[in-house]
């Protein structure tokens, strides 16, 4: 009879990243270690992203057998865990004065934006729960301690930090993208920006897309000292500044917005699937009744002849 009250054994990867994962018994103990698998798994990546990273693949640069790699590592996702986990690191001490949350979280995003681009592979690690390993967890600590003074609640706060993993997150996978378009084009990513910003002057017409050529026009997109992605981290961090100044004057934190409603056509959809799946049922129910119909007589004639 199972223990439900006993604590669910950790999965390996995770076991294996907080160091409470058992040894394994056999294997070129001396030669071959976890930490020697994940740094060659991480060579590979990096020079050829995630797709190319197999357990065969490893054993082979390591010059062992791929069977040997499983009695140290039991699955390639046990593998690409312990790869997230080591590429991203812990993050650094923070710089001699920084003053305050909004100078903290900057300094937080330059550098967690820096891991991505160190190893741009870490974008495609599928998201599958909350961070659990011990370097995930301590960026988010991090984060939260930066705004650990903030008049807002722990939800809040989590919230927060959510919010910057996810810009920095999306900043990542779009400067990787112009880097990869620049690496295989042969150019700088600068070059990237005034081919779009000629094409842009060529197809877009003021009848057609108005708005959009009034940017080209104001030379938007052939400023070379010009940074979307700043400007909106900084309204980000504006959006948060403004919000943690609304607490402090004593507003309430908003109440979670309802869930909309549904489309009338999605609701007439489903009225329609709910009375089909009815007719199906009394359908059903009509074809037992008219068995049951022709086994009564069938009965009933046996007992008359």
């Amino acid at each position: 009879m199972t223990d439900e009250t006993s604590e669910p054994e950790l999965p390996r990867a995770i076991a294996l990243a907080w160091g409470v994962a058992a040894n394994p018994q056999r294997g070129p103990k001396r030669e071959m270690s976890i930490e020697k698998i994940v740094d060659a798994a991480i060579e590979i990546a990096d020079a050829e992203g995630l797709g190319a990273v197999s357990m065969t693949r490893v054993a082979q640069a390591l010059g062992f057998t791929t069977m040997s790699l499983y009695r140290y590592v039991t699955s390639k996702d046990d593998l690409v865990a312990l790869m997230a986990e080591a590429g991203t690191g812990l993050p650094p001490e923070p710089e001699d004065g920084l003053a305050g949350w909004r100078e903290r979280i900057r300094f937080l995003f330059r550098a967690q934006l820096g891991v991505f681009l160190r190893h741009p592979w870490l974008l495609d690690v599928p998201i599958v729960g909350s961070p659990v390993t011990p370097n995930s967890v301590a960026w988010m600590d991090a984060l939260l301690d930066a705004v650990a003074e903030a008049p807002v609640d722990e939800g809040e706060r989590i919230g927060i930090a959510l919010l910057v993993t996810g810009q920095v997150r999306w900043q990542g996978i779009v400067e990787r993208s112009y880097n990869t378009a620049a690496a295989d084009a042969g150019v700088d990513a600068q070059t990237i920006d005034d081919t779009s910003s000629r094409l842009y002057e060529e197809l877009i017409t003021a009848e057609e897309f108005p708005a959009m050529r009034r940017a080209v026009d104001a030379g938007v997109f052939s400023d070379p000292d010009a940074d979307p992605l700043a400007f909106g981290f900084e309204r980000l961090l504006d959006g948060i500044a403004a919000y943690l100044d609304a607490r402090a004057a004593g507003t309430p934190a908003p109440e979670a917005p309802a869930e909309p409603d549904e489309p009338a056509a999605v609701t007439a959809d489903k009225k329609v699937r709910e009375a089909r799946k009815q007719i199906r049922e009394a359908e059903k129910a009509l074809r037992q009744a008219r068995k049951l119909e022709r086994q009564m007589l069938k009965d009933a004639r046996q007992r008359l002849g």
